[in-house]
């Protein structure tokens, strides 16, 4: 994840005064444990400044409105109480070329500051400290005792201290082309770590970008450039620093992350603060998506694994239990056939009851054949009572591990991260699992006892369906997860609606949305056939059967975990998950 630099820092830093100073801060909400809100107020506008101490994503920009939900952190509460209401009167750098903002509150503009909120975007030492008008720490979002650090303890109630100065020569326009050039090669080796070991300031992306936009590697070393090499990167290095001093930024998507240079930028953006927005927005919902994936597989996994152990260990009690009926059998010839036993006997040939066939029964010489039958008698009734007991628990694990094979056939559906639906299909999923006692969470939050409170929840009127066509532009529906897939049926279907799924395979529920009157043709029924097949365990088979039938046919029984249904009155139709696969644009989604 590429770092908010200096460079990026003083761009946010000149829009910030330039649109939003002065204004007034209306409230402060905490995100996140690393993550707040400042609600700002100008004569014309209102905004959202987001201010992250995140160790990968410490970053300051203004964003999106914070999702509505209690704010239970004690940060966010003291902040409120400092500086709600007060007026944003300055924004400025703690020091040169350090990556520390001062953002300045006040009752007014002109008036002195009475708060100072520093904001230090410093990788994992980012933080961010409240400090009275007397420069005394108040509150911050990082604790430092004196054990954890000798150099720069933050504790409530210490003067604020800046942080440690660069030691490096910090970038000078100044400077000559001679000086800079000799002070860079003065330890010879890679260009970008020549740059970054020679000056302070400097980011790997920075250099990065200044060394392609010389036409240069980052590998290359000192003896392998021409005068006319360190004549054109002396230019670009000419180039940054004019920038950062007239301020003029050009903010842009480029390779592998975004740029506010303008030699660099593939696609320009207008605002920089939108630019931080998406990037970081889509890079830590990325990361969440795959540390939440992981966490469900295996806690799945682990429980998959138990649940099918134990169903094993039930069927081959249940197999031994089978010969239960023969033990029966046994006994009763035995007892039939009593009088023909002698002592001594190991073993007794009598005719079959139903057959005729001669059948050898083995008798224990120190027992009589009515003892022995006696015996046998209650093996059977032994094994019968393991039957009427095991049966039920069998029963119990399959019907658990149809759950869970289902909610595996969710997540496989799911394999990365596109787009802000997938993450939230997959929270719904986390959600669905700490409801159903199989995993815990710190966020977790009993409301009315229906639902849990959980952060990242989704609201009950965004569904997040898959929207889809058939090829006749017929709506099509498809469900993430359970919650999804319950609510195709219990809120969304209609009577003229078609519901499909995959016979007795783990899926996806698929709605197929019709009119009053309308039918689907043989080709749309195929695509929609598909499409379930392909949004089910069976995606990498030839040919998986799928039903369908109306939705008024679907039941859901009382007591019936997520996303299970039982249905009747139904049409079976072969699927080919594959035709979706071969498609040019197989899941193209259309507008809800």
């Amino acid at each position: 994840m590429q770092p908010v630099d200096f460079t990026t820092l003083m761009a946010l830093c000149q829009s910030l005064e330039a649109d939003w100073v002065p204004a007034r801060c209306e409230t402060v909400v905490q995100i996140d444990p690393t993550t707040l809100a400042l609600a700002l107020r100008t004569l014309d506008r209102r905004g959202w400044l987001t201010i992250s101490w995140h160790p990968q994503a410490a970053r300051l920009h203004l964003g999106d409105a914070p999702p509505k939900g209690q704010d239970t952190f004690t940060f966010s509460q003291q902040l409120k109480h400092q500086i709600g209401q007060l007026a944003l009167v300055a924004i400025a750098p703690v020091a040169p070329w350090e990556r520390a903002i001062d953002l300045q509150f006040g009752p007014r503009p002109g008036d002195p500051p009475q708060w100072h909120l520093y904001v230090e975007i410093m990788g994992k030492y980012s933080n961010v400290i409240l400090a009275n008008a007397q420069n005394q720490i108040v509150t911050a979002a990082h604790q430092v005792s004196d054990q954890q650090s000798r150099v720069r303890p933050i504790q409530t109630g210490d003067p604020y201290v800046l942080p440690p100065a660069i030691m490096n020569t910090l970038p000078s326009l100044k400077e000559s082309q001679s000086s800079w050039q000799e002070r860079v090669t003065l330890v010879p080796t890679t260009l970008k770590k020549m740059l970054m070991q020679s000056y302070g300031g400097l980011s790997s992306s920075l250099v990065r970008s200044l060394l392609a936009a010389a036409r240069l590697t980052p590998d290359q070393t000192a003896d392998s450039l021409t005068q006319t090499d360190w004549d054109r990167l002396f230019e670009v290095w000419q180039r940054w620093l004019t920038s950062l001093e007239k301020g003029d930024f050009y903010p842009g998507w480029a390779e592998g992350g975004y740029t506010v240079l303008d030699w660099e930028g593939v696609a320009p953006v207008a605002d920089v603060h939108r630019l931080l927005n998406q990037y970081y927005g889509r890079e830590i919902a990325l990361q969440q998506f795959d540390r939440l994936k992981n966490q469900i597989q295996q806690r799945l996994r682990g429980v998959l694994d138990k649940l099918r152990q134990k169903a094993s260990t039930f069927e081959q009690r249940l197999d031994q239990s089978a010969v239960a009926d023969q033990y029966r059998q046994q006994a009763d010839l035995l007892m039939t056939y009593s009088h023909q036993w002698q002592p001594g006997l190991t073993q007794l040939t009598v005719a079959d009851f139903d057959s005729g066939a001669p059948v050898t029964l083995a008798i224990d010489p120190d027992k009589t054949a009515i003892q022995q039958a006696q015996r046998l008698y209650k093996q059977h009734q032994k094994l019968r009572r393991a039957k009427d007991a095991v049966a039920p628990l069998l029963a119990e694990v399959q019907g658990e591990l149809a759950y869970l094979e289902q909610v595996e056939a969710a997540l496989t559906q799911l394999p990365t991260y596109d787009e802000p639906a997938d993450l939230e299909a997959l929270i719904d999923i986390r959600n669905e699992l700490i409801q159903q006692g199989y995993m815990t969470s710190p966020d977790y939050r009993p409301t009315d006892g229906q639902r849990p409170a959980l952060k990242g929840q989704r609201r009950a009127n965004d569904e997040g369906f898959r929207r889809l066509q058939t090829p006749d532009g017929l709506p099509v529906l498809v469900g993430r997860n359970n919650r999804q897939n319950d609510l195709l049926i219990s809120t969304v279907a209609t009577d003229y609606d078609l519901w499909f799924h995959t016979q007795e395979i783990p899926g996806s529920h698929v709605l197929l949305r019709l009119g009053a009157g309308q039918v689907p043709s043989d080709r749309d029924l195929a695509y929609v056939a598909d499409l379930t097949a392909y949004f089910s365990r069976a995606r990498q088979a030839d040919q998986v059967p799928v039903i369908y039938t109306q939705p008024r046919h679907v039941y859901k029984p009382k007591g019936a975990r997520p996303g299970m249904v039982i249905y009747k009155q139904e049409t079976v139709i072969w699927g080919q998950p594959r035709r979706v696969e071969q498609q040019a644009k197989p899941l193209e989604p259309v507008e809800a």
